[in-house]
């Protein structure tokens, strides 16, 4: 695999260069992750990409071809350099658990090290934190206005080609039943899903062609495509050609509510009523949630899941809280933070309901019978700790802890954050 080293910004190499030459990378130090508020409206967010930040770390090196590169460029010295070549980081990292939901002012992962060996991770840390925590969010939304029916995660062609791997990953995560990236499925096991385009409909001489070839090659449980011409045709001749054990039809244009009920009256009555409807099109949660009372079966969202649905970070921030053991903070107008090292838990009324965050300062809280420490270990003296959690039970994870929302935590209209975190004064 090929390392990251260079995934980073400039400054983080110029901080770590004067760092080295006045004698303060080797201060002990920690950092910590946060979000200072979610997006508009959002009522909670994901924690998503701790998994691939873990791999991304044991590659976070400096080879040949990169410290050559850096040497050429100038963007340090010899002795940063050669400080470079040795490098590992060896210091501890804490999370939040993929899957569970942060606040704002959530410490949802804190780094612990040298100054040098900490700050390098900056950039690699935020970027993947950010990406896949805000399409994680996005995600869950959708999977809750979908009430029990499926979501599927349809789009690579909105994306990078990297981040579509990424955006997959976080989705299923999330809840979304599978995806249509091969990458995702070879890389993280999430399944895979897909059959045909309208382009496959239209390279055939008729409609009818088209799907005998596609039942021919997939059976007649796959999904025809009705809409390239008239959907009532296409459904009609998707039945002739498929029986009526046809596994689904989907629905890609067009008043989508509307349609699914002509299209389900019409496969009823032509005695295919285990024919599925699916729906895609621009979809995002909102849509999803106006086609509740529709006789729809399962949604396939594209452009919305892999762009966070209008909110493509999740505004996370890295910041320096202890540095000798001492607290430290920042005081900039707008941008505060709450110096030394924060330890989580959450509190839940007798019912299950979170009712509280808490970040506390000076050691971990006494334990009350209603609280859940939320940081876990992630990574010991630089290795990544033993029986980390799969994806599978990141998604058993998430799905627990959205069971554990107030009820206010799901609605899709625009509220405030369900939970604000609360500090050491207010335990």
């Amino acid at each position: 695999m090929p390392v990251t080293g260079l995934l980073t910004d400039h400054y983080e190499l110029t901080m770590l260069a004067a760092a080295l030459q006045d004698g303060t990378a080797q201060r002990p130090c920690v950092f910590e992750v946060f979000t200072r508020h979610l997006p508009p409206g959002r009522r909670y967010g994901v924690v998503a990409g701790t998994g691939r930040l873990v791999e991304a770390i044991e590659r976070f090196r400096y080879d040949e071809t990169a410290l050559d590169w850096l040497r050429t460029a100038g963007v340090v010295d010899e002795a940063t350099l050669d400080w470079l070549a040795r490098y590992r980081f060896a210091g501890d990292i804490d999370s939040y658990a993929e899957g569970d939901l942060f606040f704002p002012g959530s410490p949802v992962l804190t780094v612990s090290g040298s100054f040098g060996q900490a700050v390098l991770l900056e950039t690699l840390v935020l970027s993947i934190l950010n990406h896949d925590s805000a399409i994680a969010s996005a995600a869950s939304r959708m999977v809750s206005a979908a009430a029990g029916r499926p979501c599927l995660e349809m789009g690579s062609r909105r994306t990078h080609e990297e981040s579509a791997v990424a955006a997959a990953r976080a989705a299923y995560l999330a809840g979304f039943a599978a995806s249509s990236n091969l990458a995702a499925g070879q890389r993280f096991g999430v399944p895979t899903t897909g059959t045909s385009a309208h382009s496959f409909t239209l390279v055939h001489d008729d409609e009818r062609a088209a799907f005998a070839g596609q039942v021919a090659a997939l059976g007649p449980g796959t999904t025809l495509l009705v809409d390239t011409f008239d959907v009532e045709q296409g459904i009609r001749t998707a039945v002739e050609v498929a029986g009526p054990q046809l596994g689904a039809v989907r629905l890609d244009s067009g008043d989508l509510a509307g349609l699914a009920v002509q299209a389900r009256t019409l496969l009823d009555s032509l005695g295919a009523p285990n024919t599925r409807i699916v729906v895609t099109s621009d979809l995002d949660e909102y849509a999803i949630a106006a086609l509740a009372v529709a006789p729809v079966d399962g949604y396939g969202v594209g452009t919305s899941v892999v762009t966070g649905s209008g909110a493509p970070t999740a505004g996370f921030v890295y910041k320096l809280v202890e540095r000798d053991g001492v607290p430290v903070a920042k005081r900039s107008v707008g941008k505060p933070s709450r110096g030394g090292r924060k330890y989580a838990v959450r509190r839940h009324d007798a019912a299950g309901t979170m009712t509280a965050e808490l970040a506390l300062t000076g050691g971990p809280p006494t334990s009350r019978p209603d609280d859940r420490s939320l940081s876990r270990p992630l990574v010991r003296r630089g290795e990544p700790v033993a029986d980390l959690p799969t994806l599978t039970e990141s998604r058993d994870l998430h799905r627990a802890m959205i069971a554990c929302l107030p009820a206010r935590g799901r609605r899709l209209s625009r509220g405030e954050a369900v939970l604000e975190t609360g500090y050491e004064e207010d335990a």
